[in-house]
């Protein structure tokens, strides 16, 4: 038997090492993703197999127990067994936290007492493998990274269990399935649901600009007089045209030579959401293609897509010329005017900042430095996808070590009877990094700062003609697609008012993981909560429903802000500013406190019962027949499809009604299904079942006699099912969720987010 063997994260990983090392370190045995799972409650304490709202905290910390699925026993047998005799294990899993803590609980289930040596890698080429065991360290020194992945898998199971059962118990009484908290999952729902009130609450108000042409000595631009005090009466609008009509007087000139850096490198966030925008891809196939391109057989040109900051350290700008020079190799990159030498930044607004690294297993992704002179090799081998990624990644490689952007920045200024007229230009010196984008332009230079401007002095007269008032309109949020609700729940600050918190929390990593984000957005979707409408996600009106439902119990499970303290806690660990136990007790104070909280407004009577409204009934009751010819005719006027699914599902009908709609001046939906409008005796029925059953009454049903009617019918078939059923309280049909997914094929992590519908989430 060999007296040392590697351990890596999966098959395709083992195949690689066993490439690029041979057997030099002894026999190489894949994991499966996690080989254990941690005990489910009732296994620690037998009392806990009834449910109720209590804290599920064991004495210490919840042990584990071989995971089951795929081929995870077999993997796991053949590791115990090499384990008996093995004098020195080498770890070789994923760079990060996860990759650390799938590789060292199995050492610690089997309380293995041999030498242990840590290998990272952030590429899997066979150089870099073969340079990562070269300067392998002992375990020992990762200790942290560890406890900060056992901290957080423990406080999860903690707090997502404690308040799934304690929600199920006192607020789903009525329900046929598990309310479903999760420090992650349940924030981000949250996101979605404040955004889509934030746009169905929307009155948009309009207001006046007026915009008229100069005409100066060497030649006529536009002005505009758009006051941040947005005009909203006509007769004030026209009283500026008026003044403007004919005015001379001297212009205000500003002319400042300006320069910009180029954008920041990419992680995986920043990926989604570029792809998101450009491609139309959802966030799961951005990884997946970056994983291909980072594993796959005969790829590996770029470094570990898993990122989650956007810097490199230091010791990375010794492979700058190296990278550049295989790069500019191929046609598309050839052309571009990198510099000799590159430009090197280094800081927190440069590229090269060791500081940005703190607490982060690993570096932003950029092409594998030891496969760029293979491109024309691999080349022919990549997908019409994965070249369009590299490409995104490679150019912004290639910008980051450009010259600055340099323009000339013009702004003019009229003063005309106290009011102000601007105009702006912008004149490119060096285009610098941005050769490296030719076809992009921010959206903020696309209207008026696009415009080129005639040459100006400060002081010479201008005279204005042909004034135009324009009419514009304020416009609500836009919906959130995947990227920028990833971008979203990475910069989870940003839903804080505190400004000293908000301040501190943007130093964080927002909530959920880069690995985990799009599958928890996945894993909403299955669970009927979220649903996708076109490049948009919309929230469900059970969503809707469990969001409102919950914030009335507690805002704190619904506040992505309380979640982002709590991952500030977690990642503390990492740098030693904060003990495992502490970051654990942190998050199990606030599990308490929050059950607590839903206890106390059980007794006192004052919660809002969810009921069936998450029930099986709740997502699959079929529409009406008028809110079917509702969808067919709004979507034959404005020439679109109905959504996937309108023909079953009321929840779908009643998410496109509301969002497509036309509305009148009040904010109500204009009704289709019928002109007669909804009698007093309907509005006097309807606002007594919506007391009863605790639910709102839409725009949409209020519109007309038809619609009334539908929405009346729709709630009256939810408490007719209910008399056909038996008395008596039905407990969930799934009374031992399991908080952990079996993991298949690659053997990556899978969020609890994707599990199905009664299992909490991250």
């Amino acid at each position: 038997m060999p007296d040392q063997i590697v351990i890596t994260e999966k098959t395709s990983q083992a195949k690689d090492v066993r490439a690029a090392v041979g057997s030099r370190y002894g026999d190489i045995l894949p994991a499966e993703g996690h080989l254990f799972d941690l005990l489910e409650p009732e296994d620690v304490v037998p009392a806990w197999t009834r449910w109720s709202p209590i804290l599920l905290r064991p004495e210490g910390l919840y042990g584990t127990r071989p995971a089951e699925g795929g081929n995870k026993a077999a993997k796991l047998k053949a590791i115990r067994e090499a384990l008996r005799t093995a004098k020195r294990v080498w770890l070789a899993t994923d760079c990060d936290r996860e990759g650390q803590l799938i590789g060292q609980e199995i050492l610690e289930h089997y309380e293995y007492r041999g030498q242990v040596m840590r290998v990272l890698f952030t590429a899997q080429d066979s150089q870099t493998i073969r340079d990562a065991f070269g300067r392998a360290k002992p375990n020992a020194e990762y200790a942290r990274l560890y406890a900060a992945a056992v901290a957080r898998r423990q406080a999860d199971q903690i707090y997502n269990l404690s308040l799934t059962r304690t929600a199920t118990v006192i607020l789903g009484r009525g329900a046929r399935a598990v309310i479903g908290v999760g420090r992650v999952k349940t924030p981000t729902l949250a996101i979605v649901c404040k955004r889509e009130l934030e746009i169905r609450n929307f009155v948009p108000v309009a207001y006046f600009e007026v915009v008229a042409t100069a005409k100066v000595a060497a030649g006529q631009f536009q002005m505009r007089h758009a006051p941040q005090d947005r005009i909203v009466r006509r007769e004030l609008a026209e009283a500026v045209a008026k003044a403007a009509q004919g005015f001379e007087g001297a212009l205000a000139v500003r002319v400042e030579d300006k320069r910009q850096g180029p954008p920041k490198l990419h992680d995986l966030p920043s990926l989604q959401k570029l792809c998101g925008a450009r491609f139309g891809w959802p966030a799961t196939k951005t990884l997946e293609v970056a994983q291909e391109l980072y594993d796959g057989q005969g790829k590996k040109i770029i470094t570990y897509p898993r990122a989650e900051v956007r810097y490199l350290p230091e010791s990375l700008i010794n492979d700058v010329l190296r990278i550049v020079a295989g790069l500019r190799v191929g046609q598309s990159f050839s052309a571009m005017p990198v510099p000799e030498p590159p430009v090197i930044r280094k800081g927190a607004n440069g590229t090269f900042h060791d500081r940005g690294l703190e607490g982060a297993s690993h570096h932003a992704v950029i092409p594998n430095v030891n496969m760029v002179d293979d491109l024309r090799e691999v080349w022919p081998r990549l997908s019409s996808d994965e070249k369009k990624l590299f490409d995104v990644i490679a150019r912004a490689y290639l910008a980051a070590v450009m010259p600055d952007f340099r323009y000339r920045q013009t702004t003019v200024a009229l003063d005309v009877h106290g009011f102000a007229f601007r105009a702006a230009g912008r004149q490119p010196i060096d285009p610098g990094w941005r050769a490296a984008f030719p076809d992009w332009q921010p959206a903020a230079e696309k209207d008026e700062e696009a415009q080129l401007l005639p040459a100006l002095c400060n002081g010479e007269t201008a005279q204005l003609e042909n004034p135009v008032i324009e009419d514009k309109e304020t416009r609500p949020p836009p919906r959130y697609n995947e990227g920028t609700l990833i971008e979203a729940m990475q910069n989870a600050w940003r839903f804080v008012d505190d400004e000293v918190l908000r301040e501190r929390l943007k130093e964080a990593k927002g909530i959920g993981t880069p690995a985990t984000r799009a599958e928890i957005i996945g894993g909403l979707k299955k669970q009927n909560f979220l649903i996708a409408q076109g490049k948009n996600i919309v929230p469900t009106e059970m969503g809707l429903s469990l969001f409102g439902i919950l914030k009335q119990a507690d805002p704190a499970l619904v506040d992505p802000g309380v979640t982002a303290q709590l991952e500030c806690l977690l990642d503390d660990v990492v740098v030693g500013k904060q003990e495992m136990v502490g970051a654990i007790d942190a998050v199990c104070d606030v599990a308490q406190r929050i059950i607590g909280k839903l206890k106390d407004g059980a007794v006192a009577g004052g919660h809002r019962l969810l009921g069936a409204a998450v029930g099986k009934e709740a997502g699959g009751r079929p529409p009406t027949p008028a809110m079917k010819r509702f969808v067919d005719s709004l979507a034959r006027q404005k020439g679109i499809k109905p959504p996937p699914g309108y023909t079953k599902s009321g929840s779908v009908c009643r998410t496109f009604l509301d969002q497509n709609a036309p509305r009148k001046a009040g904010g109500q939906t204009a009704g289709k299904l019928g002109s007669k409008p909804a009698s007093p005796a309907q509005l006097l029925f309807a606002d007594k079942i919506a007391q009863e059953k605790g639910v709102v009454i839409t725009d949409e049903a209020k519109a007309g006699s038809a619609a009334m009617s539908a929405w009346i019918e729709s709630n009256l078939g939810t408490e007719r099912g209910k008399r056909r059923r038996k008395p008596g309280h039905t407990q969930p049909k799934s009374t031992m969720p399991k908080w952990r997914g079996s993991k298949k094929g690659s053997g990556r992590r899978k969020p609890d987010a994707a599990a199905a519908p009664p299992t909490p989430a991250r």
